[in-house]
């Protein structure tokens, strides 16, 4: 990547990132693959992340620490992580760090009832207020991810009167919040202050912009819905062949708010009405083992030598491949992919990031989706079944479906409209920036806060 001191400091981005080049993260991804198309367009990033990711060489990359000992928690498990790769040696270099920061972590949680990344906008602040004196960005763009980013972005932007754009990955408050009762006016409190005094902010969802202009009318027409969308992963090469089996994929976390109690339920009735189905069928669980509820709906509904739990897949020496490039291949070569929304309220306003990774698969793709409009066209205008995520029967249907049509020779590459892309996204978020340089909203139009 180009030199950043080398650039007209015009350009000048300050980028507020917790989780930035963070491995395996979502909240990483979604600003880490921006990075070279912001370069493209001549902006010059400056990073402020925590010291969980790999620090990127190519920028200027600034890692802080966290303060509050939950944060320090939080952190030193990745760091150790990055630093231990004998299993062993991890476990016992977390479990000392563990100790020592045990009575200081019991301390903190009987006075604060936050998320464990809160206290690192603190540090972040610290350091981007020697960047802004010193590099004078043209705006500050916080992502998260962590809410810590946004009040770090927040204090920024009121001390030194530079624009400031927000990207909220997932809203920040929704009507089946499971944390604390603190954590959700801290939240609240946030996303107050991002829609009266971010220049603009964008949501991944229609729904979560609809919501929180509700809330917080003040936002105005400075709220925005953009889909990150992902850089094409590298499949190299790898074409999808029909196996001896069907063979249907699930690719990242489960939980119990998100979990494949449907898909077995409806797997297995169908199988008992088609038992012929039964030896040519096999479900893949890949990067996660089962959670608690699919389990439970394992032993409702037995299924055990159909379901296959893969785990998170490591980097095999013998053919050099990472547990990445393996995961990428498998997503290539199943017939049919299971993505899962969740069946809460919070559904209505979030679209899982593996969507996308989907997409560019061109796999077929079968979307459980609860309440969510936008989820549901996205599937239905690339010719992807998208059912109600608590529909068992018409689950059913649907994979006997897709079982006439493998044993037809039928399930071919999905290729009817392009996937979202990382360079459309940075495009509007450029063009969104350039407005707001060009108009800054003056001192006198912000609440006093």
């Amino acid at each position: 990547m180009p030199e950043p001191l080398h650039k007209p400091a015009g350009q000048t981005w300050l980028i507020i990132s917790h989780a930035f080049n963070m491995d395996g993260r979502a909240a990483s991804q979604t600003i880490t693959d921006k990075i070279p198309y912001l370069i493209e367009k001549g902006i010059v990033p400056i990073v402020i992340s925590a010291q969980t990711g790999e620090k990127d060489s190519a920028l200027e990359h600034y890692q802080v620490p966290a303060i509050a000992p939950s944060g320090l928690k939080f952190d030193l498990r990745h760091i150790l992580k990055k630093h231990f790769r004998n299993p062993a040696s991890y476990r016992l270099a977390k479990g000392l760090a563990n100790v020592l920061l045990l009575p200081l972590y019991f301390v903190e949680r009987a006075f604060i009832h936050l998320e464990s990344q809160w206290s690192w906008f603190f540090m972040a602040y610290l350091k981007g207020c020697r960047i802004a004196r010193e590099k004078r960005p043209l705006l500050i763009y916080s992502t998260g991810g962590a809410n810590s980013a946004h009040f770090a972005g927040y204090l920024l932007a009121k001390k030194f009167s530079i624009p400031w754009i927000a990207e909220l990955h997932d809203p920040m408050i929704h009507g089946d919040w499971r944390g604390t009762g603190t954590a959700y006016k801290w939240a609240a409190y946030l996303e107050r202050k991002i829609c009266e005094r971010a220049d603009a902010a964008w949501w991944f969802t229609e729904g979560a912009l609809a919501k929180a202009l509700a809330r917080n009318p003040t936002l105005g027409n400075r709220g925005y819905m953009i889909i990150p969308g992902v850089q094409e992963p590298d499949f190299q090469g790898v074409v999808y062949r029909r196996q001896e089996k069907v063979h249907f994929g699930h690719f990242g976390s489960l939980a119990e708010t998100r979990n494949l109690a449907v898909f077995i339920e409806a797997l297995y009735r169908l199988l008992q009405d088609y038992p012929e189905y039964k030896r040519l069928v096999q479900v893949d669980i890949y990067g996660a083992h089962l959670d608690s509820l699919s389990r439970k709906a394992l032993q409702q509904f037995p299924l055990q030598e159909v379901v296959v739990e893969h785990g998170r897949l490591e980097s095999n020496p013998l053919t050099g491949k990472s547990g990445r490039q393996q995961v990428l291949e498998a997503m290539r070569q199943v017939d049919a992919l299971i993505l899962l929304h969740g069946s809460d309220p919070f559904c209505e306003e979030y679209i899982p990031s593996k969507l996308f990774e989907y997409l560019w698969s061109k796999r077929p793709i079968i979307g459980l989706i609860w309440n969510n409009q936008q989820l549901t066209k996205i599937l239905q205008q690339r010719g992807q079944i998208s059912l109600n995520a608590l529909d068992v029967k018409g689950l059913k249907d649907a994979l006997y479906l897709l079982l006439k049509k493998w044993e037809a020779g039928e399930l071919t590459d999905c290729e009817t409209l392009a996937p979202f892309t990382v360079q459309n996204a940075v495009d509007k978020i450029v063009e969104i920036a350039a407005s707001v340089a060009r108009e800054p909203r003056k001192r006198e139009d912000r609440p006093v806060s």
